[in-house]
């Protein structure tokens, strides 16, 4: 039970093929699949290049937000070295301020020990006066 049709007769992809005149050139017209496929393959053409020209366009913007980023590079240079001196500034007169308590702490101690010893020696000088 074979049947000798022909697959392209009824088919979505050579149905349209047949009954219709050759071309000029003597070439055969386009089936309704080729047809179709040309005409997506165009539309996937024309969106991919609206999708170039968007992305070149994104590019464009980048680059100019770079751009002025890279403006500010010597402000930011500026601030960041006027940061660095005011920290360091603030650690010398931490460090100074830790030096002087330390100091009057080691003072406080010194002055204290110095006037036991002060009493005494007036202590013994009455004793000497008595005498």
């Amino acid at each position: 039970m074979s049947h000798n049709r022909n697959p392209s007769s009824n088919s979505l992809f050579g149905g349209a093929a047949q009954g219709r005149p050759a071309s000029a050139t003597g070439g055969r017209e386009k089936t309704y699949f080729e047809q179709q496929r040309e005409s997506l393959v165009m539309e996937i053409a024309t969106s991919f290049e609206h999708v170039l020209a968007n992305i070149n366009k994104l590019n464009r913007g980048l680059e100019a937000t770079v751009a002025v980023g890279n403006e500010f590079s010597s402000v930011e240079a500026l601030w960041s070295q006027f940061e660095s001196v005011m920290a360091q500034k603030e650690q010398q007169q931490q460090h100074q301020q830790g030096q002087g308590q330390g100091q009057g702490q080691r003072q406080g101690q010194g002055s204290g020990q110095e006037h036991e010893d002060g009493g005494g020696h007036d202590d013994g000088r009455r004793e000497n006066e008595d005498r």
